[in-house]
């Protein structure tokens, strides 16, 4: 599936509350501010899944590509068996600037992680569904 940042305004945007972004120590680093955005399962459950039996939704995941080499993974019960995917979101909107506008362009975030930088991803190129073998 291709999608396009005009696929990602066509869903439904939420305001999301003023996010504290830390570090792996949990070290403040900023915090990202005036936020909104789009759950990011309701992007990819547009996608068909291969899997020929529900169980076997348990063995994909998605890798979240960065334009500066940065990786993230997320697996299908994370984002959709789990509050986390009820906080993943592409941020549309970002202190008054839309996403075209924003310096991290396709920003990704999950707004209820404790180390929250660990998974901003900014930049976003492409997001890579695989199944674990």
């Amino acid at each position: 599936m291709i999608f396009s940042l005009a696929d990602i305004d066509k869903l439904i945007s939420v305001n999301i509350k003023d996010i504290p972004i830390t570090n792996h120590l949990g070290e403040a680093k900023g915090t990202a501010k005036n936020l909104k955005g789009v759950l990011l399962k309701n992007l990819i459950d547009q996608a068909e899944f291969n899997a020929g039996n529900p169980k076997l939704l348990s063995e994909f995941y998605f890798v979240f590509h960065a334009s500066d080499g940065y990786k993230v993974i997320f697996s299908w019960n994370e984002i959709y068996n789990t509050q986390t995917g009820n906080n993943l979101y592409i941020i549309t909107e970002k202190e008054g600037k839309k996403m075209k506008e924003m310096d991290e362009r396709i920003l990704v975030l999950s707004s209820t992680d404790l180390k929250t930088g660990r998974r901003y991803i900014k930049g976003v190129e492409k997001i890579i569904v695989e199944r674990a073998d």
